[in-house]
């Protein structure tokens, strides 16, 4: 699902501004939660958390800024692979927010995944894309945004957390548009709703997961968006394939899974 939105991040971005590809991924994004919302009730919108979810969606959104800047810039492969390193930094996320000690075996991971990273954004050590920065910033706050969900998802349900933040998404991206908006064009509407509609379906069953399965377990099949990204950018835009990257991908991926497994049952509890 996050690598066919990605691909249609893509095309809407030939046309639309990074503000109005994302306000439209969080409206319409709200549009195809309300009908389940209008059938459960406005009871199924209480929250007790409501500072978790304004945390959850802050974060989140920067984290869309900054992936979809990204994606329109970069390689697809390349821009999901630094989205995906999260995991890297969610125990730099426990250790200011829960005071949790870093371990050995979370330092180890922690270098064989920056390893990875600079493999891909910078391979000989001498060139270096900018906009990798970017992407690393937004992998930062996707990982404050993926411990507050495992946070929530011990009360919320999934939609309702989905919800929430798409919510927050629509209302504060809104405001960058005072000088930012254009209407967009039939082609683009089509690309944003194929963006909301795989975007949603995607937090839903991540959410979901993370409410059912240890990080540790879950964090090595999250990588398979990499392998999809990277299938569509060279079928659809003939981007190569780079040893390099490869070679990246296995490192920052092995690491996850290493840093997520080393923190183990308590990890598990926040990540």
């Amino acid at each position: 699902m996050f690598a066919s939105m990605g691909a249609s991040i893509r095309f809407a971005a030939q046309t639309l501004p990074n503000e109005m590809v994302v306000f439209l991924r969080n409206l319409l994004g709200i549009s195809l939660l309300l009908p389940w919302f209008w059938y459960q009730g406005p009871a199924s919108l209480a929250t007790r958390v409501p500072h978790l979810h304004l945390l959850r969606g802050l974060a989140g959104l920067g984290a869309m800024y900054c992936f979809y800047y990204a994606i329109a810039h970069m390689h697809l492969g390349e821009a999901m692979l630094l989205k995906m390193t999260a995991p890297l930094f969610i125990p730099f996320v426990a250790l200011f927010w829960l005071r949790e000690r870093l371990s050995g075996r979370v330092l180890l991971a922690l270098a064989i995944g920056f390893g990875g990273i600079a493999l891909v954004i910078s391979p000989d050590l001498r060139q270096f894309d900018p906009v990798a920065l970017i992407a690393l910033l937004g992998g930062a706050l996707a990982a404050l945004a993926k411990v507050t969900v495992r946070r929530l998802s011990h009360s919320e349900p999934a939609p309702r957390t989905v919800f929430y933040f798409a919510l927050t998404g629509a209302v504060v991206s809104a405001l960058p548009l005072a000088w930012a908006w254009q209407t967009p064009g039939g082609d683009a509407l089509l690309w944003m709703f194929a963006v909301a509609l795989f975007a949603t379906l995607g937090q839903l069953l991540m959410t979901h997961g993370f409410a059912f399965a240890p990080a540790g377990q879950l964090s090595a099949f999250t990588y398979s968006s990499v392998v999809f990204a990277s299938l569509y950018g060279w079928a659809l835009w003939h981007e190569a394939i780079q040893w390099s990257t490869i070679c990246g991908a296995l490192l920052v991926a092995l690491a996850g899974v290493l840093a997520a497994r080393a923190r183990g049952d308590r990890a598990s509890a926040i990540a």
